[in-house]
């Protein structure tokens, strides 16, 4: 079983082999799968050999809460459909971003906490940064098309919700009526778009310390089916 610095190693190595110019690397995964922590171990094992990198959170391009809610506030299908602002990420981030893009970026629109707009002044990025873009929903159908390499991050869902549960004091059981908006919402993104045959590399991630590389584009790794495809029992915490 590799250990985590190992998996990090494979994947630092993988981006550093793309071509020239800036790339665009999505990390996708249920809240709860470790992605975020995963996007910035990844960070700065690629700033440690020498890669410029830029990090992007989607949680950053919430629809404000109106949108959200609009169909009603435990609709799975308004999680799914109405939780982010697509076009503020292409404008921001993925157009100026892409490797024949103008470089000048904004990292976010909305501030979520206080349910406003953000106007913030661009910023230019290294003509040579990896560009990783952390966040659910990344290999739906409007967004798949620009990730340039991309992962998919597996656990079980009941390993999901336990460490939603611990991190943000949700409800860990699947029935909650306030969890099955998320539960419900990311089956929807399943059944639409089976984001772990889309993804460059899947990682499953339930033993934090020995992630397990599930499948890769080159196909050197086991191709098993993601524990989180069976789409059991979930939770995401900030639709």
């Amino acid at each position: 079983m590799p250990s985590r610095r190992e998996v990090l190693l494979h994947l630092s190595s993988a981006l550093q082999a793309l071509p020239s110019g800036r790339r665009l690397v999505a990390i996708d995964g249920v809240d709860g799968s470790g992605k975020t922590v995963l996007a910035a171990e990844l960070a700065a094992a690629l700033r440690d050999a020498g890669r410029s990198v830029v990090e992007v959170h989607v949680d950053d391009f919430h629809h404000l809460r109106a949108r959200r809610y609009a169909r009603g506030r435990l609709s799975p299908e308004g999680f799914w459909l109405d939780s982010y602002d697509y076009v503020a990420l292409e404008r921001d981030v993925l157009r100026p971003l892409r490797a024949d893009g103008p470089g000048f970026y904004r990292w976010g629109a909305t501030d979520l906490d206080r349910d406003v707009r953000l106007d913030l002044v661009p910023v230019e990025a290294p003509g040579d940064a990896i560009v990783l873009v952390e966040g659910i929903f990344l290999h739906r159908n409007e967004l798949v098309r620009w990730w340039d390499y991309s992962l998919y991050i597996d656990v079980p869902f009941e390993e999901s919700a336990r460490r939603m549960a611990v991190r943000d004091g949700l409800p860990a059981a699947a029935d909650d009526l306030h969890v099955r908006r998320y539960v419900d919402g990311q089956k929807l993104y399943f059944e639409a778009c089976r984001p772990w045959e889309r993804a460059s590399v899947v990682i499953d991630n339930a033993d934090w310390s020995s992630p397990r590389l599930v499948l890769t584009g080159d196909g050197d790794a086991d191709s098993s089916r993601p524990s989180s495809a069976s789409g059991t029992e979930g939770s995401e915490a900030r639709g």
